[in-house]
């Protein structure tokens, strides 16, 4: 077991760096000028190697989107939460990992250079879209099974639809306000407050749909 353990350790490390190597390197020369095997280069790997962690080259650079899924499956399917109480205890989550990396000035700037990175690029932004669709899947599929629904149904649909909704209102409102020398609390708290004010607008219809499940259910 230690042998596994140190191999998944290994693994991590491998990961890490070369999604930070990555990231480094589309950011001081660009995103379509660098080359998967350019990173694998400068990190004294193979290209296949890049290939074994990472399915593209966009998915190198947006790695860290990827657990988000995993927070979706645990706190949606708690009975215990209501659907956008869930949503937003992900993206608390999200956001305060964000938060403990901004802890410099030259941090925030690099996070920001991120951003435009991904907006001036349009297949990271088509990437993004599609990461926001799967996790719009993982959503509806979990919402369907705590409700005893189908995926497909409407009610799922649009309510995961409208929790997803919430996670681009935060990675927009975290670039709105995050500025160099501003107070980076300040700029948290204020994303946060733009997603509860979203989460208001839509708090009052989910409510509702373990009461509609079961009129679907029945009418079934």
């Amino acid at each position: 077991m230690s042998t596994e353990g140190l191999r998944e350790r290994k693994k991590r490390a491998m990961r890490q760096q070369l999604s930070d190597a990555a990231a480094h390197m589309f950011l001081e020369q660009g995103y379509d000028a660098m080359r998967v095997a350019d990173v694998a280069e400068a990190c004294g790997v193979s290209e296949k190697t890049v290939f074994n962690y990472f399915p593209s080259k966009e998915a190198l650079v947006l790695d860290r989107l990827e657990p988000t899924a995993d927070a979706l499956r645990t706190y949606l399917a708690d009975p215990a939460i209501p659907p956008v109480a869930a949503m937003l205890k992900v993206l608390d989550d999200e956001l305060q990992g964000i938060s403990a990396n901004l802890i410099t000035t030259e941090a925030v700037t690099r996070y920001q250079r991120f951003g435009d990175l991904i907006h001036a690029t349009p297949s990271l932004r088509a990437y993004q879209s599609d990461v926001a669709e799967r996790f719009a899947d993982v959503a509806a599929e979990v919402l369907a099974s705590r409700f005893g629904l189908e995926p497909e149904d409407p009610e799922p649909q649009v309510a995961a639809a409208a929790l997803l909704g919430l996670w681009k209102i935060q990675f927009r409102a975290l670039r709105t306000h995050l500025r160099p020398g501003q107070p980076i609390q300040d700029a948290i708290d204020a994303a946060a407050a733009d997603v509860e004010r979203a989460a208001g607008l839509i708090e009052a219809g989910l409510a509702t749909l373990p009461s509609r499940a079961k009129q679907v259910t029945k009418a079934g």
